[in-house]
């Protein structure tokens, strides 16, 4: 039975969910080869990525294949009540709603891991926290999972060197499809789209500080350029900053960053990037906001216990006092702006994320449970598939190599 806050949204989720559907040919494709090839009959799958329209066409995806599906959100702010109402009422049990607490949260990852799962798509680690943990005697059927981010297979990872992983798992967010183009382009353009639509403020000319310049970074860095920001990069990274300042932006310390800044975006997947050290020096109304995968990146509770006064501004802006006058605001309560306060990445752009997810799955599947439990990277065979449907999907077409170049690259003789 699906937990979802009012199934009487049903219909308005369901004409989301079917708009992103047009917009989504490589997961067309794949759920027309799923449907016919049934790769998940008799399985079970659990979904834990932000629950909105384009999850939800993966859901129905894997639905197709064979799968029994169980989906649920990756963050309570993501949550779009009226697509888990109109997923719920397509037949996948759906487990969210928008804006519950911690508890409430978690209670929702459990029971959509309570069918003990032979798959999990996981989307910053919470399920297999879970099944690694308090919830390990769901997990005695896992083939293997997925995970969408960079926060999760940094945290995989650890759990690989430490010998707890509790299931094999892809490295989806290394994949080509992944990073090239949803991470840079996705993450550039839904994170700007987020923040114009709350504040209703223009971005050129401002000062736009951005922490982190990996493909997200570079993403976000990339489109407030191209709007007429100023822009400033903050990094830990001597390569990635090199790189920032000879594609045309400033690089310094945030201690530095944070006295000029207009608008400050963290995309790092660390935690106490801006802090109250830095609250202290920053401007009047100067704006605060992460694309990171966890609320840690802006130190909210720090600004809190300096502001003598918060005030809702506009939705998803709260304003904290500070005891001098100044206003800083804060944009989807320091959690990704993106989702929190927008609609994610454009369909285009995760219809190749989630048929990486699919096919990855498909892969899990044929290798039966034989495999070890640690971090495996998307064959390169998969990337290559979803790069050749998506460019025939745009009406692009690309030169092969001939067997003569082939031996060329490949070989010494010649």
């Amino acid at each position: 039975m699906s937990i979802v806050k009012d199934m009487s949204l049903a219909e308005c989720g369901r004409r989301k969910i079917a708009w992103v559907r047009d917009f989504m040919p490589a997961l067309s494709g794949i759920e027309e080869r799923f449907e016919r090839e049934k790769p998940f009959a008799g399985l079970r799958v659990t979904v834990s990525v932000h629950l909105e329209a384009k999850t939800a066409n993966l859901g129905l995806v894997l639905q197709k294949g064979g799968a029994e599906v169980r989906l649920t959100g990756s963050n309570p702010l993501s949550t779009q009540d009226d697509v888990a109402a109109g997923l719920a009422s397509m037949g996948v049990e759906t487990f969210g709603i928008h804006g519950v607490g911690p508890e409430e949260y978690e209670a929702h990852l459990a029971e959509a891991l309570s069918h003990r799962p032979h798959l999990i798509v996981d989307d910053g680690g919470d399920l297999v926290h879970l099944l690694g943990g308090s919830h390990a005697h769901l997990g005695g059927n896992l083939l293997g999972g997925c995970e969408e981010t960079t926060t999760g297979i940094l945290r995989l990872r650890a759990r690989e060197r430490e010998g707890i992983l509790p299931c094999p798992m892809m490295a989806v967010n290394d994949a080509k499809a992944k990073h090239y183009y949803d991470n840079k382009y996705g993450t550039g353009q839904s994170v700007w789209d987020a923040i114009m639509h709350t504040t209703n403020l223009i971005v050129a000319g401002k000062t736009v500080v951005v922490a982190g310049y990996g493909w997200c970074g570079q993403g976000v860095a990339l489109r407030a350029k191209g709007m007429g920001a100023d822009v400033v990069v903050c990094e830990v990274d001597p390569f990635k900053a090199l790189d920032a300042t000879m594609q045309g932006f400033r690089v310094m310390k945030m201690d530095d960053a944070a006295r000029i800044g207009d608008v400050f975006v963290t995309v790092t997947g660390c935690k106490g990037v801006i802090t109250p050290a830095h609250f202290a020096g920053m401007k009047h109304n100067a704006l605060l906001c992460n694309a990171g995968h966890f609320d840690c990146e802006v130190d909210v509770a720090g600004l809190a216990a300096m502001a003598v006064k918060r005030e809702l501004r506009r939705e998803n802006i709260e304003g904290y006092i500070l005891p001098d006058g100044r206003v800083l605001n804060v944009i989807g309560e320091g959690r990704l702006v993106n989702l929190a306060a927008g609609n994610g990445h454009p369909a285009e752009i995760m219809d190749m994320s989630f048929a990486v997810q699919a096919l990855a799955l498909e892969w899990l599947v044929r290798h039966g449970g034989g495999l070890e439990k640690r971090v495996y990277n998307v064959p390169d065979e998969i990337d290559d598939q979803i790069g050749r449907v998506k460019l025939a999907a745009l009406g692009l077409s690309i030169d092969a190599l001939t067997s003569e170049q082939v031996e060329y690259l490949n070989g010494w003789k010649a």
